[in-house]
């Protein structure tokens, strides 16, 4: 009897096997969209939160920014000149960050200006959602954006509670006089809770970090000059506004205005801080349209940047 021949019969099982089509081909194929739109969240993300920009900003400039503008505005122009620098001081000090850690183009300046309007009118942090998103898109320019950028917004809240911290150990004296004994009380509970915050980052630093610490130490220092020049510099352009009242009293007065912006427990910071200056320099509706009219232009560069951004990407589009 004839043996079957196995090898014969193998051979052509595999080549019918070969030439069988794979059917996982049609499924990586229907994935591709799904990795598409992966690869394109950053672009989306970027454009809902320049979107929300535009929304916020308007909202506020027509909601209280145009009244303020109607009033009375400072004629000096040292007022100008130091809102101009006290403005652009946020974004350039983190250019100056992010330049070293990742070698940014000059480009980057307008992302980070975009990251400080949508922190300051669409939510808190969601800047450094934006920008993470710009630095994803980028991904040969940075290898991992996601940590310097934690590391750098971790880092600017403790600068921010250390001054804050430094300013009420200075200001103690003087706020034992001043305060009521229902507000010296909040601001006891405010510097437990300051302290509180920033303890866990210190302690687990190694944990929390993903920088070389002393590049955390330069950061950290960056960001403390970024806020003593933002005092300085807002208390010239209201010693600009209102020259009758001393640079030293503006100064202590940016100081308290720092102050009371850091302090998490109270409902109202900027009537806290009119009631204040008010008991300090008096002049309280003066000093009210004041603060109102440094509002009202912030909203106003908002409004400008955010136009200039819309037509440099069109213009860079059609190239």
């Amino acid at each position: 009897m004839k043996q079957p021949d196995y090898g014969v019969s193998q051979a052509a099982r595999a080549t019918a096997r070969a030439a069988t089509p794979i059917p996982s081909v049609p499924e990586i194929e229907a994935l591709e969209p799904i990795r598409q739109i992966r690869s394109r969240w950053p672009s989306i993300l970027g454009a809902l939160l320049s979107i929300a920009m535009v929304v916020g900003v308007g909202i506020e400039l027509f909601g209280e920014g145009l009244p303020a503008l109607e009033r009375s505005v400072p004629v000096h122009p040292g007022f100008y000149l130091c809102f101009l620098l006290l403005y652009m001081s946020p974004p350039t000090f983190d250019f100056i960050i992010f330049r070293r850690l990742w070698h940014v183009p000059f480009e980057g300046l307008i992302a980070l200006h975009k990251k400080r309007i949508a922190n300051e009118v669409v939510f808190g942090y969601s800047g450094e959602a934006y920008f993470y998103a710009w630095a994803r898109q980028r991904m040969k320019m940075v290898a991992a954006p996601f940590g310097a950028v934690k590391d750098v917004s971790i880092l600017s809240a403790i600068a921010g509670n250390a001054i804050t911290l430094a300013m009420i150990a200075a200001a103690l004296p003087f706020a034992a006089t001043l305060l009521t004994p229902d507000q010296f009380r909040t601001l006891a509970w405010s510097t437990a809770v300051i302290i509180g915050i920033s303890l866990p980052f210190l302690i687990f630093s190694r944990r929390v970090f993903s920088l070389e610490r002393p590049t955390l130490w330069w950061v950290f220092g960056v960001h403390c000059v970024r806020l003593l020049c933002g005092s300085t510099l807002i208390a010239l352009a209201w010693h600009f506004a209102m020259p009758e009242v001393s640079i030293g009293m503006w100064l202590f007065l940016a100081a308290g205005r720092l102050l009371v912006s850091r302090l998490p427990l109270v409902p109202n910071k900027d009537l806290l801080f009119a009631n204040f200056a008010i008991i300090l320099i008096g002049q309280g509706e003066a000093l009210s349209e004041l603060v109102a009219i440094t509002a009202a232009f912030t909203l106003v560069m908002h409004v400008i940047l955010i136009a200039a951004f819309g037509l440099h990407s069109i213009l860079r589009k059609q190239r």
